[in-house]
């Protein structure tokens, strides 16, 4: 007796978008990376095509966070407060496929470095490695909206993803985007019409969709990995049927959020049987990410080796069927 798969056929395709530029179209990357570009939901080969395989980021910093691992900072020992050479490592020891500089000392109350401090803590990263990079910012409007209209003009021609705007502060550093040939990350707070509305504000002042990558926001393991995947899941089916506010890839950051709960950074002697505190933190983050994948994430900004290691290895592992379509 044979057994066929039953399919579902969908209306809609997820946008391909180009991270990076290499020297022929104005950048300086060795190669750049493409995501996106699905017909069919995660991992179901058998329904449609899913082209180009999730990517991983691996995030360096202006300034440590307070609350970064001391098992974390082990594995990068004398390069953690250097954003350049740290970058260097996370692409050569440990596959990183970007960078993603996370500008958090530009925040008045956690530094306040200078916009010209933190173009040229850019610059530098993008001279040590080729691959594209993002550039992650934070919630002061006034602070982040003079360093990334700085950044953008520093990094002109390198299509750098700049990460991110929200509803209630995109114009200005979409139009750094724009100006100087950028792609965006539009974040919102786990919510479908947040979401659509957001890319709908972008593309209304004439911002190309093939320029914009959607964050829903990650919820990790134990706080909301259920409700992001949901709301994620929705995202992508919306998408797949036709809704073209809402065809765009996903980026999620499990790495950040993973290392800012108690249980992967609470010491063995606080509790004792939850083992193994660097193994433990490393769990968290791939199964907040494993998780996350086949709700439809593209692209992953991760944080602890082990767990990059793994986490590739197992979507080169899923995407063997990709050989057959």
């Amino acid at each position: 007796m044979s057994f066929e798969i039953p399919k579902e056929t969908n209306a809609g395709k997820v946008r391909t978008i180009t991270l990076g530029a290499t020297p022929e179209k104005g950048g300086t990357r060795s190669q750049t990376v493409k995501i996106g570009g699905s017909t069919s939901s995660p991992f179901h080969f058998f329904e449609g095509e899913n082209p180009h395989p999730p990517v991983v980021a691996m995030e360096v910093f202006d300034q440590v966070p307070a609350k970064y691992p001391d098992f974390l900072r082990d594995h990068y020992r004398d390069v953690i407060d250097k954003p350049s050479a740290m970058a260097k490592k996370c692409v050569d020891e440990y596959g990183a496929d970007l960078i993603s500089v996370r500008l958090e000392g530009t925040h008045p109350e956690k530094g306040n470095r200078s916009a010209e401090e933190a173009a040229e803590i850019v610059k530098q990263v993008l001279e040590s490695v080729s691959v594209p990079i993002i550039v992650t910012g934070h919630s002061h409007f006034e602070k982040i909206n003079e360093v990334m209209k700085k950044v953008c003009e520093a990094t002109a021609g390198e299509n750098c993803l700049i990460n991110y705007v929200e509803t209630d502060n995109y114009k200005t550093i979409a139009a750094a985007c724009l100006a100087y040939k950028h792609t965006l990350v539009a974040q919102t707070p786990i919510d479908v019409n947040l979401a659509k509305q957001l890319n709908i504000l972008l593309t209304d002042m004439n911002f190309p969709a093939e320029k914009i990558v959607m964050d829903p926001l990650t919820g990790t393991l134990g706080y909301g990995l259920e409700y992001t995947y949901s709301i994620m899941e929705r995202i992508r089916n919306d998408g797949l049927a036709g809704d073209k506010m809402l065809a765009f890839p996903m980026l999620i950051n499990p790495g950040y959020e993973t290392f800012r709960v108690k249980e992967s950074r609470s010491s063995e002697k606080e509790y004792p049987e939850w083992g193994d505190l660097e193994a433990r933190g490393a769990y968290w983050e791939i199964a907040t990410t494993m998780s996350l994948l086949v709700a439809g994430a593209e692209l992953i900004i991760m944080y602890h080796p082990r767990a990059v290691g793994v986490v590739k290895k197992k979507i080169e592992e899923m995407f063997v069927p990709k050989k057959g379509n």
